[in-house]
């Protein structure tokens, strides 16, 4: 009995997920990405630099140095503050996003798997029709009515990739509501509720949680596009896409300002693509299931004396 407790104590044989997380090239890149833009906002909701709106005439389109580190715009912002202050907007629409994307995927995938044949075949239809608007024409159409805000952009790529979700999740609860423990669970008197509660949503969560990862990756892209367009972000909210629209007029006069903003999209979007394929790969039941050959316990040849 010892020796068993022993065995199967061992966390060498069957590391945790974020061991395995961690372990990989794209998700510790992802890991590093995420964790340094949600220090950045959590920094930035307390101190920058600069004022991010303060106007210095005199010391517009300054070089990198100092006190500018990354220098400054056409009116003297400091364009090292208007990029901190614009994490803390990324970092708010990526939540939001997910928030909403979560509720209406998890909401939609429980009605299309759980319910009565006619629900799930209405459920069915209803997501393939939401899933053929994209993303920026339901921003177009909510910020035609309500007008441009962050709001918008958060409603609207919640439920975009929120259908996304459900139509990823759906086959999923399908397939594990088939399961014996589920059956188990239901022959003992477990509510519809309870047994999504206990059995189906954690075996739905490897899948659910890389979808989430990927959608908050869209939202960040989404708030930057819909914000350069005039859809997203309002003029007085430090964005990202607000700064690339302001400096991209002057990226043949300064072009190096123009290499700030978009980096710092194209590094956050990269780094939650990447922390989607890691998790993708370090919560695959398939991998964690899977034994790791070492060559002590590849058996040897007995050498004949």
């Amino acid at each position: 009995m010892v020796r068993r407790r022993a065995q199967t104590g061992r966390t060498g044989d069957r590391p945790s997920w974020f061991a395995r997380l961690w372990s990989l090239s794209t998700g510790r890149f992802g890991i590093i990405v995420v964790a340094v833009t949600a220090l950045t906002a959590l920094v930035a909701r307390f101190w920058t630099p600069f004022d991010p709106q303060r106007v210095d005439v005199a010391n517009r389109w300054d070089a990198p140095g100092i006190p500018h580190l990354l220098g400054t715009d056409g009116s003297g912002r400091d364009i090292l503050s208007l990029l901190m202050a614009g994490a803390r907007t990324t970092v708010w629409v990526a939540l939001g996003a997910g928030v909403v994307a979560t509720l209406l995927g998890l909401l939609l995938a429980a009605l299309g798997a759980l319910t009565t044949r006619w629900v799930r075949e209405s459920v069915a239809v209803l997501v393939d029709i939401l899933i053929a608007f994209p993303v920026l024409l339901i921003a177009m159409m909510l910020s035609s009515v309500w007008g441009g805000s962050l709001w918008v952009v958060i409603v609207s790529v919640g439920i975009g990739f929120g259908v996304n979700i459900a139509r990823v999740t759906r086959p999923e609860l399908r397939r594990v509501l088939h399961s014996d423990f589920v059956l188990a669970g239901r022959a003992s008197g477990l509510t519809p509720v309870q047994n999504l509660w206990r059995h189906l949503l954690p075996n739905v969560a490897p899948v659910f949680i890389v979808q989430l990862s990927w959608g908050m990756a869209v939202a960040v892209l989404a708030e930057a596009g819909l914000s350069y367009l005039g859809f997203g972000a309002p003029a007085t909210e430090p964005s990202w896409g607000l700064l690339l629209k302001d400096l991209q007029t002057y990226i043949s006069v300064h072009p190096l300002t123009v290499v700030w903003p978009g980096l710092a999209i194209t590094l956050t979007v990269l780094g939650l693509n990447l922390l989607g394929d890691g998790l993708r790969e370090a919560t695959d039941p398939t991998l964690s299931r899977r034994t790791r050959t070492t060559r002590s316990d590849i058996p040897q040849p007995a050498v004949v004396s």
